[in-house]
Order: C-alpha cells, then structure tokens, then sequence
C-alpha cells in the first residue's frame, strides 16, 4: 500500500527542480529520468550557474552536487540558503565529506545523498523533500496505519501514540520515504547514521522499531532489507 499524504491542502504538482551536477554522461541520465517521471528539471553544471539559475526565479528544490566545478560548493550551499530560504536543497557527496556537511544543512529542510547513487533512491528523496517543503505542508505521512505527522515529529500507531527514539524516528522516516519498496541494509545506515554502520546494528534498531509499531509492519526481504508495510 503507497504512503498517503494528509494535508490542509492537497501537495501541489512538482514544479521545477533544478539539478547542480557535473556535466557527465551520468547526470544527462539523471535528468532524463528525471524527466520521464514528470518533473519539470534543468540542469546547471556549476556554482555559479546555481545561483544564476535562482536569481532568475527560485525552484521547488534544487540537487547540488558538493564536488561541481567552480566556488567552493560549502560557500555556494551558504548563498543558496541565504538567497533562497524557503527552497530545500539535497546535497549529493561522497562518504568522506558526509560529515563536514551534515552541520551545514537545515534539518527542517534540507537532505543529503551519498554518491554513487540510484535514480529510484533520488527520485524518492525529491519525493519527499517537496512534499514536506511545499507550502501546503502535510500535517501526516501514512502508511497503513502508521502515521507520521511532519510538523510536530509525532507518531501513531493504529491511532495510538507511540514514543520512538531520533533514531528510531529516522529509521521510520527512511522507510516512509520509499513507500512499498525494498529498503536495504546499506542505503538505512547511510541515511540514519553519520558513521558507517553495521547490518547488526540496522536489524537491532529495526528490532526496536517493530516492537513499537507492530513486528508486522515491517517485512523482512532475506539478503535485501526491509518493506514498511503499515
């Protein structure tokens, strides 16, 4: 069953989102995936084409690639921020910067994505980051009968409050996110933890989450990870 979004509003169409990637065979692929799922993309190839490309009328979202060409992408990401407050941003670095970043990105808006990355797994993380930054901002994310309201950080199961950890919180949101599909081991520890963390430790905290929202809600796939299923 597909996550449901409950609003004040309905989430308005995707409107344009704006890909700072370098200019490589790889990122042509991304936006014509991009595109072929509906959304209204571009694509910039460099710093100072970013915020050239905002002056000139402010996106839903923008990708922003840490290594482009250009400024240092730390001080490109700060102007962005500064120049356009209300746009989210999903950084894409390698591992070895993740942390560095982390400090730099706004934790009510902004996201990030580890390269290598898969089109399905971006798509998903646009997804969600325009659902969650768009005006009409949904009061609950559901999946069955586990909700998650977006606002306040609060979750119920089966209309009953239920007390997670930040980590067990993040670990649902993960799942939220890719609504029927197959999450791995390696794609929730890269999500939800900033150290490397280990398959044992990812199946401990999926073990937590279970026995607070249902053992049931949460289907083991064997060798390929987890379906929230409500």
């Amino acid at each position: 069953m597909p996550t449901s979004v409950s609003a004040r509003s309905s989430v308005p169409p995707y409107d344009h989102v704006l890909l700072a990637l370098p200019p490589t065979a790889a990122s042509a692929s991304v936006l014509r995936g991009l595109r072929s799922e509906g959304v209204r993309v571009s694509l910039v190839s460099d710093g100072i084409g970013v915020l050239d490309a905002v002056r000139g009328g402010e996106p839903a979202l923008v990708v922003l690639d840490v290594e482009l060409p250009g400024p240092d992408q730390n001080a490109v990401l700060a102007a962005l921020q500064a120049e356009a407050p209300n746009v989210p941003v999903i950084a894409v670095t390698p591992r070895e910067r993740r942390s560095g970043l982390l400090g730099l990105l706004r934790a009510d808006r902004d996201d990030y994505l580890l390269r290598p990355f898969a089109m399905d797994e971006l798509a998903a993380r646009i997804r969600l980051r325009l659902r969650l930054g768009a005006d009409t901002v949904p009061i609950v994310l559901r999946q069955g009968e586990v909700a998650v309201d977006t606002e306040f950080g609060e979750v119920t199961v089966d209309g009953r409050p239920v007390a997670l950890s930040p980590t067990e919180f993040a670990l649902l949101m993960a799942l939220l996110a890719e609504p029927g599909a197959v999450v791995s081991h390696a794609r929730l520890a890269s999500q939800v933890w900033s150290e490397p963390a280990s398959a044992n430790l990812v199946q401990v905290y999926i073990s937590y989450l279970r026995r607070k929202i249902g053992p049931e809600r949460i289907r083991t796939v064997r060798g390929a990870g987890y379906v929230l299923e409500g």
